[in-house]
């Protein structure tokens, strides 16, 4: 079935829970974080008691931020989307690609972000960017952490990325830990979140490559993290319905119509939740592929954007189109659209979002008994949340459906509020392993309406 997330994540992960529960201890009663913050969630009534958020997104995007970072070789580019270029190149570096095995020179400028200071020291950290990188041009990012006792991670490496295949391939960078933290493919993790250490604070850095002795450039308009310390939980309290019931109308795709075409990116359309999803919201905004773009897709393929979209997410590394910051920079080479990686907290955030006609994609793991009406089980599964009925269910476009006419489905609230946002839950054979704990992608417009800036900032996304 289909997956959300790589192998190597969801195993490190698994093993982590395994282990507080062996230990009887859970990361949020061992140490929990001393600095939060306690902004309501959205639908949190005034007077009540706000629960203490665990989820921390900060990026940089206009004019005036990027100035706050450290250039060498950048500069900052202003008017309607603001970004960094380079300027005049810092240096030459060669890079072997570890999946074609060419080595070639390539100019080079950085940008470094200031640093910022998490208000929820976190357990794990992913960053999402947003790049224009035309052929003859890649990026890389990096996050450099410091721990709450004082100590910094090295440069880890959480991406090197082109929005095509020509030059390199797009890959995240296996084997990179200092024996407290390691990167799990886009997942930045403290190895033993028990120990009491957090993530206290982080930089990224930005590596903008080109051919040597051209005047080309990528253009990074958004570059963020999203840190959380999401505790150990196997259900989460229910919500009740906090906005009236609205369906957004966004196209219906199927990556089961799929299965078996183009078996080099990740075995085929059975597992392109990831991108299929994407894709949906990418054309509810408008963003169209162009014949050219799809010329290479054979002619008798049904949905041909769909197969582009898988090769244009594939992570050469991961051997997978679940890699949640390369969904989210695709989504960005779409004119006027911009796409982030988070967490939501609950069931009520997504409703905000889509009152304001903000669609998600969420991650989940289930039974096929825990969600009524799916019909499988999955070790992970994104879907795209369109609408709630007058009742409070979930409406979703779920890719996972054997037609384009049957991706619709209404998931009663419950269920899909649990296995969406929990952390750890019973497999098959019964053995503890993980959950997402809500993660989410959001795409939206690069100016979005005050409405739809509003529920961005009430779900913590600015």
């Amino acid at each position: 079935m289909s997956r959300s997330g790589p192998p190597s994540r969801r195993s490190v992960l698994a093993a982590a829970v395994v282990t507080a529960v062996a230990g009887g201890t859970s990361p949020a009663t061992a140490a929990p974080a001393t600095a939060r913050n306690t902004t309501a969630p959205s639908g949190t009534a005034p007077g009540d008691t706000a629960p203490a958020r665990q989820v921390d997104y900060r990026a940089w995007t206009t004019y005036a931020e990027w100035r706050t970072g450290t250039a060498l070789g950048t500069r900052a580019l202003a008017g309607p989307r603001p970004g960094i270029v380079i300027a005049a190149p810092a240096g030459t570096t060669d890079y072997t690609d570890p999946h074609t095995g060419t080595t070639a020179t390539w100019e080079y400028a950085t940008w470094t972000s200031p640093v910022h200071r998490l208000c929820v020291p976190a357990t794990e950290a992913v960053a999402s960017w947003n790049a224009h990188t035309p052929t003859g041009t890649w990026i890389q990012t990096e996050l450099q952490g410091t721990y709450s006792d004082g100590t910094r991670t090295p440069w880890y490496v959480m991406g090197r990325w082109a929005a095509g295949d020509e030059d390199i391939k797009r890959t995240s960078v296996d084997g990179q830990t200092d024996g407290r933290s390691t990167i799990w493919t886009d997942t930045f993790a403290v190895d033993d979140p028990a120990s009491g250490l957090r993530l206290a604070s982080y930089r990224l850095r930005l590596t903008l490559h080109r051919r040597p002795s051209t005047r080309l450039t990528p253009t990074v308009w958004r570059i963020g993290a999203m840190g959380s310390d999401v505790p150990d939980r196997f259900t989460v309290p229910a919500s009740t319905p906090a906005h009236p019931a609205r369906e957004l109308v966004v196209p219906r795709y199927s990556q089961e119509i799929h299965a078996g075409q183009y078996p080099q990116y990740d075995n085929g359309g059975e597992a392109w939740c990831s991108p299929t999803s994407s894709q949906m919201i990418i054309e509810y905004w408008g963003g169209r592929l162009t014949p050219g773009q799809l010329s290479w897709v054979d002619p008798s393929y049904a949905d041909p954007q769909v197969c582009h979209a898988a090769r244009s997410t594939y992570d050469y590394q991961y051997a997978g189109c679940g890699n949640w910051p390369f969904n989210a920079a695709y989504a960005a080479t779409f004119e006027d659209l911009q796409g982030v990686i988070t967490r939501l907290g609950s069931l009520t955030d997504l409703e905000t979002l889509i009152a304001a006609g903000i669609p998600a994609i969420t991650s989940q793991s289930f039974l096929k008994s825990e969600l009524t009406g799916a019909g499988y089980g999955t070790s992970g599964h994104l879907m795209t949340v369109i609408g709630f009925t007058a009742e409070g269910d979930v409406i979703a476009n779920d890719p996972a459906s054997p037609s384009d006419e049957a991706v619709r489905r209404v998931y009663q609230r419950r269920e899909f509020e649990n296995i969406w946002l929990r952390t750890k839950r019973h497999n098959a054979s019964g053995k503890v392993v993980s959950g997402s704990g809500g993660v989410c992608y959001l795409y939206f417009p690069t100016h979005p309406t005050p409405r739809q800036r509003k529920a961005l900032a009430a779900v913590g996304v600015c």
